[in-house]
């Protein structure tokens, strides 16, 4: 059975993971199968809907990566069913305050820490009948913290029971403080902000996580993070084929192989 994240937080271990935009079972197994300690797959801003996102948590299964969800919307409906199909992880956008952390929870778990109705059909045929008995235990609850209110509100928010990690939005976090959005290192409001639920997560003796890349995921680790992603596939895939192409344009610009 796979560690769970939770686990692993407790033992301050740092996990790096990949950040799923794209559609499809077979693209996420190949970023599972990258070593990644977790892949999570993006219904928020991604493209994929609920059967394929069911079809990319079973490819991830074929792995030791953990799967995570991020729902479109602090939404129980959904976060069941992604739960139902396996994931270990929810991480639920724009919270904004105590109360919506608590849905959040309620939703993830199951009684009495929680409301989560029962019915793990696929998960079940993963992890068998003990599922029940050990989803409180494994199932990770991560809400964002990516606007204003939520960063006024983030001592509280840490401190709701059933909680495990805050995950930063540093894009909408940016956008909310006034700042383009990106990773904003450097500007005082940014800073400062980091600071102030890095602290808030240290304080709750709970877990940190962020949307990064290859070039910022070492900062972040310096900062205490233990989630961290270091590429999205979109963004891999980019890269790959654009240095690939010029690799081959250089090569016809001076003549071709020498071989």
């Amino acid at each position: 059975m796979t560690e769970s994240l939770k686990s692993r937080w407790s033992n301050d271990e740092v996990t790096l993971g990949a950040w799923a935009m794209m559609p499809g079972a077979l693209g996420a197994e190949a970023l599972a199968r990258g070593g990644f300690d977790w892949i999570l797959i993006d219904m928020q801003h991604g493209c994929m809907d609920y059967e394929t996102a069911l079809a990319m948590i079973r490819a991830i299964d074929l792995t030791s990566a953990v799967p995570i969800v991020r729902v479109p919307w602090n939404d129980p409906g959904i976060i069941g069913r992604v739960l139902d199909a396996g994931a270990l992880g929810i991480v639920i956008p724009m919270i904004q305050t105590v109360e919506d952390a608590q849905r959040a929870v309620e939703a993830c778990l199951y009684p009495p820490h929680g409301r989560r109705s029962f019915g793990p059909v696929r998960v079940s045929l993963r992890d068998g009948q003990g599922y029940f008995m050990e989803a409180n235990a494994r199932v990770a609850v991560i809400p964002m913290i990516e606007t204003k209110e939520a960063l006024a509100a983030v001592e509280e928010i840490a401190n709701v029971p059933g909680v495990d990690a805050l995950f930063v939005g540093p894009f909408d976090l940016s956008i909310a403080l006034g700042l383009p959005p990106g990773d904003n290192d450097g500007k005082p409001v940014f800073d400062a902000a980091i600071a102030k639920v890095s602290k808030a997560a240290k304080d709750a003796k709970i877990a940190t996580a962020v949307l990064s890349n290859s070039k910022v995921a070492p900062l972040r680790i310096e900062q205490g993070f233990q989630m961290i992603s270091v590429t999205t596939d979109i963004a891999a895939l980019q890269m790959a084929t654009r240095s690939d192409l010029q690799t081959v344009r250089a090569a016809q610009k001076n003549g071709g192989s020498n071989a």
